[in-house]
């Protein structure tokens, strides 16, 4: 037969565990960065997140480091789908360079959670003629044309050969590749769908990581 003891011991431990879960759910997501949230397990800090989640917050905006040491601007996270979308770099005026061209382009980790997503299109620009190779669309009808003519950074890659691709699970989805004597320059578009008018684009790279439970 239970003794009111045996039954207030079980009850109070359940009690302190309960309350130690709810205590320990604010630790384990980081503080806002700006207007950001930082949802987990994305990790600004070793006080919080999973630290393989790493972004950065500077001067109140995320940033998304590359292993090559190029900081990207983080525009949007999505942490019911596990992505968030980085701002493409810029395109240095008059060269129709990358600011991360001497780093290879786009690099992510492989060991790392973070892969790139399959809705992204990518713009190449200021390519060599090795690209006809590749299975790209580098014709007239290409949409870095009108990148080309319509967008400040694009004009000075003008009448240089350009391609655009959609970044498909056939690729490798942890690169997008610089190098001078192939292509120096890049764009990108997310969920970009052939035919939409050119003031629709939303330019980003979008990343997607491996979901993971805080518990």
């Amino acid at each position: 037969m239970y003794t009111l003891k045996m039954i207030t011991i079980p009850l109070f431990l359940l009690i302190t565990s309960l309350g130690s879960l709810i205590h320990a759910n604010p630790l384990t997501t980081c503080p806002n960065c700006g207007d950001f949230e930082v949802p987990y397990p994305l990790s600004t800090n070793d006080n919080c997140g999973d630290k393989r989640y790493k972004i950065y917050c500077n001067n109140h905006t995320l940033k998304f480091l590359s292993p090559t040491g190029t900081y990207y601007n983080i525009l949007k996270i999505d942490p019911n789908a596990n992505k968030l979308i980085i701002k493409p770099p810029i395109i240095h005026k008059n060269t129709c360079y990358s600011s991360d061209l001497f780093n290879g382009g786009l690099v992510l980790d492989e060991n790392l959670p973070f892969n790139i997503s399959t809705l992204n299109t990518v713009m190449l620009l200021n390519c060599s003629s090795n690209i006809l190779q590749s299975p790209l669309n580098c014709s007239s009808n290409s949409i870095c044309r009108e990148f080309e003519e319509k967008v400040e950074e694009g004009k000075g890659c003008m009448n240089t050969l350009c391609c655009h691709y959609l970044k498909d699970s056939a690729m490798n989805s942890h690169k997008i590749r610089l190098r001078v004597g192939s292509c120096t320059a890049y764009s990108c578009l997310v969920n970009f769908k052939p035919g939409d008018p050119f003031e629709t684009w939303s330019y980003g790279i979008e990343l997607q990581w491996v979901s993971v439970s805080p518990y």
